[in-house]
């Protein structure tokens, strides 16, 4: 299958990214390498046939038709979105210029080139619009989210990809365009930005600095080994009813506490310190505001309909993780290296 990729050169897209190529399929990956978009993710496919590389925008409509023709593009993973809630909560517009108008344009696009396929083609392409569980909100202490939960955002950043979430049904419902949505829950492998939770505590531990948790670190996450995440993908792509969505969990609820005590837990085992515990380094701030109480997925209707589960227990995708950051040090200094306001990034966003 021919694959286009948006947003590839990311956390989640870059190892989807590489999921899709060891599997055969040629992958177009379209980004525009902003501030979380880094290609040194995707540097060991460099040369390989069935991988190409464009930098540019969802919201260049010329580009992007382009792209559709010239790649001969069945499928589109639609991954391409700003994602940090602090940075959504300084400055909303960003992701309102990104999240909603550019995704806009990208469905505008897709739709006319969907249009002039010839009916088999139609009938086998697909658009896949990666989303999240923050659309719906904050759960108290009992329940799960599933696929017919209200939405009740509560960041901008969240607000943002709710507005996705029903601009994509749209295009389904009114022009018939084959969409398929996901919502997962927090994703957490290789490759993440250090702006997020696990990458952040791993590589201030090892730095000596604090590790700051909001508030008194109880807010809930149900937690996604990410390549497990990007395989659920795979199978929404090619067993996805257009029309559909499809939550995807990893059964992992933690508190953000228990996320830092693991990682610390980890890095003694694996690179003590000289003296006492990377425990020793946290330390608790003030909450941010709107942080929802707790996330926690029903992953039934794809496990049922698609036969997708996850591969990876808790414990078993954290220690991969770590083991990878410890491998890949470098990594995590050269996108650090000058980026956007590091010195923000003491407060770990979570979601």
């Amino acid at each position: 299958m021919n694959y286009l990729v948006t947003g590839g050169a990311g956390f989640i897209g870059s190892n989807l990214v590489h999921l899709l190529v060891e599997q055969g399929h040629n992958v177009t990956v379209l980004d525009l390498l902003t501030y979380a978009g880094n290609l040194d993710s995707l540097a060991d496919l460099e040369g390989r046939e069935n991988y190409v590389f464009i930098k540019g925008d969802i919201g260049d409509a010329s580009l992007v038709s382009e792209i559709l023709r010239d790649r001969n593009i069945q499928g589109i993973f639609n991954l391409a979105a700003e994602s940090h809630v602090d940075r959504s909560i300084d400055g909303p517009a960003e992701f309102i210029k990104t999240n909603v108008m550019g995704t806009f344009v990208l469905l505008e696009t897709v739709r006319s080139y969907w249009n002039g396929l010839k009916p088999e083609a139609q009938g086998t392409f697909k658009f896949l619009h990666i989303s999240t569980d923050e659309v719906y909100g904050s759960l108290g202490d009992s329940g799960l989210f599933t696929e017919t939960t209200a939405y009740a955002p509560n960041s901008p950043y969240s607000a943002s990809k709710a507005s996705l979430d029903h601009l994509v049904r749209a295009y389904h419902h009114t022009y018939g365009l084959p969409t398929v949505t996901t919502n997962c829950s927090n994703n957490y492998g290789p490759y993440q930005f250090p702006e997020k939770l696990i990458p952040l505590v791993i590589h201030n531990a090892l730095a000596g600095k604090d590790l700051p948790i909001y508030g008194d670190g109880s807010n809930v996450r149900d937690w996604l080994y990410v390549m497990d995440h990007c395989k659920a993908l795979a199978t929404a792509m090619e067993k996805g009813i257009p029309g559909e969505t499809y939550n995807v969990g990893g059964n992992s609820e933690r508190t953000n506490l228990q996320i830092v005590h693991t990682l610390c837990d980890l890095l003694d085992s694996k690179r003590p310190k000289a003296s006492g515990s990377y425990r020793d380094q946290r330390t608790f701030v003030k909450d941010r505001p709107g942080h929802d109480k707790r996330y926690a997925i029903d992953a039934s209707k794809i496990k049922q309909e698609l036969g997708w589960t996850p591969e990876e227990t808790f414990e078993t995708g954290m220690e991969k993780t770590v083991n990878w950051y410890l491998g890949n040090h470098d990594w995590v200094n050269r996108v650090t290296d000058g980026s956007y306001r590091m010195e923000r990034l003491g407060l770990g966003d979570v979601d």
